[in-house]
C-alpha cells in the first residue's frame, strides 16, 4: 500500500544551481512539506536535515556521520548523475535508497562538447571581439584570422566512454563528416583499446564517469601516446585529467588545444596550472545547465520520489 505522500518532510540542501529561479519546485511541494536552501555550508548540513525524511543534494556531501545523525531519514536523492558526494554504503546499511538522475543531460552535454570543439576550430569569440575592436575595419584585406582555422571533416574523434552521451557525440561527429572510434570497457559497441584510441585520434573527448581506474587517465604517459597536435575535450569529470601534465603538453605543443568544462577542484583554484597554459578554453561546468535539461532533471527527481513513495523505487544506485 503506498505511503501517504503528504506526510513526507523534504529538504533540498543546495537547490540554487538546479533552480536559480527559472523553474518551479511545485512537483516536490505536492509530495510533502518542502524546505529549499540555495546552499548549505558543511557546519549546517546535519542541522538543516534535522528530522527530514527525504533529503536532496547536488554537491553537498552526505557522509556516514551525517547520515547516522539523521534519525528520520529514509530517502536520499541526488540532483545530478554523479553520486560520489553520498556515502552510499552507509545509506545502504541504514536501508536508505540513494537515487540519481541518469539521463537528463545527454543532448545538452553532447551539444556543449561541440561548442568547445568548434570554438577551438574557429575562435569565434576571439574574432568577433577583434571586429568590435576595429581590427577588421582597419584591415587591408577583406579577411583575417589569428588562429589556424580547422575543418573537422575527415578527422578521427576518439571517445573515451561510450554511454548515452558518448553515442550522442558520435552522432553529431558523423554529421560533420568525422570518423569516430570509442573505448569503453563496459560497452560492447566500443571496439578499440585505449592505446589504439590514443594513437589514432585527432580529437579525444572524455565521456566516462569518474572511477578509481580512470582518475588521472590523461597524464604524461598517455599524452605521449597521442598524435602530435591532438585536441582534448573534457565535459566529463575533472579528475580524469592530470592538470599539470596537460598544461606541460599544451606548452610544448604536443596537445594543440584543450576545451574543458570541468576541472579537478570546482570552483577552479587560482593556482590551477591550466589557467596559465596556452590554447586552453575553460568554462565553469555549464554543459549540463540549459533550462530544458534542468527541467528534465527536476521532472526525473520528482518522479524518483513519487516512485519510492509508491513502493517502486527507481534509479537506485546503492
Amino acid at each position: 500500500m503506498p505511503i501517504k505522500m503528504a506526510a513526507m518532510d523534504i529538504v533540498i540542501l543546495d537547490g540554487h544551481t538546479e533552480n536559480p529561479g527559472d523553474l518551479s519546485w511545485a512537483g516536490f511541494e505536492a509530495l510533502g512539506a518542502l524546505t529549499v536552501y540555495d546552499r548549505t555550508p558543511a557546519e549546517l548540513i546535519a542541522e538543516r536535515i534535522g528530522d527530514a525524511e527525504a533529503v536532496y543534494t547536488n554537491k553537498t556531501p552526505l557522509t556516514a556521520a551525517t547520515i547516522a545523525a539523521a534519525p528520520n531519514l529514509r530517502y536520499i536523492g541526488v540532483l545530478a548523475t554523479g553520486y560520489n558526494v553520498v556515502d552510499t554504503a552507509a545509506a545502504r546499511a541504514r536501508g536508505i535508497p540513494v537515487t540519481n538522475i541518469p539521463t537528463y543531460g545527454t543532448a545538452a552535454v553532447a551539444q556543449f562538447t561541440f561548442a568547445l570543439l568548434l570554438e577551438i576550430c574557429h575562435r569565434v569569440g576571439h574574432h568577433a571581439a577583434a571586429v568590435q575592436a576595429g581590427r577588421w575595419a582597419n584591415c587591408p584585406d577583406f579577411t583575417f584570422w589569428d588562429f589556424p582555422l580547422i575543418e573537422l571533416a575527415g578527422k578521427t574523434m576518439g571517445l573515451v566512454g561510450y554511454g548515452r552521451i558518448g553515442q550522442a557525440v558520435a552522432d553529431i561527429a558523423h554529421g560533420f563528416g568525422m570518423l569516430t572510434i570509442a573505448h569503453d570497457p563496459y560497452s560492447p559497441q566500443a571496439t578499440v583499446t585505449l592505446e589504439e584510441l590514443l594513437a589514432n585520434s585527432d580529437i579525444i573527448s572524455l565521456h566516462a564517469p569518474l572511477t578509481p581506474e580512470n582518475t588521472n587517465l590523461i597524464n604524461a604517459d598517455t599524452i605521449s601516446q597521442m598524435r602530435d597536435g591532438v585536441i582534448l575535450i573534457n565535459t566529463a569529470r575533472g579528475p580524469m585529467v592530470n592538470e599539470a601534465d596537460l598544461a606541460a603538453a599544451l606548452r610544448s605543443g604536443k596537445v594543440y588545444a584543450a576545451g574543458l568544462d570541468v576541472v579537478s577542484t570546482e570552483p577552479i583554484k587560482p593556482d590551477n596550472p591550466l589557467l596559465s597554459a596556452p590554447n586552453v578554453i575553460i568554462t565553469p561546468h555549464i554543459a549540463w545547465a540549459p533550462q530544458a535539461a534542468r527541467q528534465r532533471l527536476m521532472d526525473v527527481a520528482v518522479s524518483n520520489l513519487e516512485q519510492y513513495l509508491a513502493g517502486n523505487p527507481v534509479n537506485v544506485v546503492n
